[in-house]
């Protein structure tokens, strides 16, 4: 089997996410570790504004890069953004192609939680409630104006390969939620994320659950950036 990687939303998060199925599957040589292609366009259109107010359109190559992977040979695939999968029903209808579903793995590990719990992302994700919806029974902590634009500044920066400001911004914006646990809902985030305490990444429950689709077995340990 292969895993297909639909990125370049951004190129750090996606070298990142490949960077974690390699150290999350159970391997004792290069034979162990999946099969993967990537296909990594960073000219994706910007899918916040495409959330926000429809000016940019980013299906078109969303779904042309689920193709090549389909042609590739990639059955199941994942996107290490949280903001694309806005349009997730649609490729998995458009394309044909099984798909990992990064935020139905994160409500699959929050069912049951009561609380608050933080949400760091993308003002896209948060307004298209892409994780409210999923997990209703949370007390969603979303960040105040003055913390959005923390967490805006943080993807930013990683975006543009200054993490030193990245890390700053991050724990301004985490400090804002003040939340026991928050979900790192935006892929730059865990890059940036440093051992900061209380903080979900999704992404390794997306890197997990991809393994477990092409017959790979993930290494123990929980969730946690």
């Amino acid at each position: 089997m292969i895993a297909g990687i639909l990125g370049g939303m951004g190129p750090a998060a996606t070298a990142e996410f490949y960077a974690k199925l390699i150290a999350r599957t159970v391997a004792e040589r290069d034979q162990d570790h999946l099969r993967v292609a990537i296909w990594a366009d960073p000219r994706v259109p910007d899918r916040v504004a495409a959330v926000l107010d429809g000016s940019t359109d980013p299906y078109p190559a969303l779904l042309a890069g689920a193709e090549k992977l389909r042609d590739l040979g990639a059955s199941v695939i994942a996107i290490p953004c949280h903001t694309a999968h806005f349009f997730l029903p649609r490729l998995v209808a458009d394309s044909g192609v099984r798909f990992a579903d990064m935020i139905a793995e994160t409500a699959e590990f929050l069912a049951g939680r009561t609380g608050p719990v933080g949400l760091l992302g993308t003002r896209g994700t948060i307004a298209a409630r892409l994780y409210q919806w999923r997990v209703p029974e949370v007390e969603w902590a979303v960040p105040s104006e003055t913390g959005q634009r923390e967490t805006d500044a943080a993807v930013a920066a990683v975006k543009r390969g200054d993490l030193t400001a990245g890390a700053a911004h991050f724990e301004r914006a985490l400090a804002d939620v003040d939340a026991p646990l928050s979900v790192l809902a935006c892929t730059e985030l865990p890059l940036v994320a440093g051992k900061a305490s209380g903080v979900l990444d999704p992404t390794d429950l997306l890197a997990d659950a991809v393994i477990r689709d092409c017959g790979g077995k993930p290494v123990d340990g929980g969730p946690f950036a």
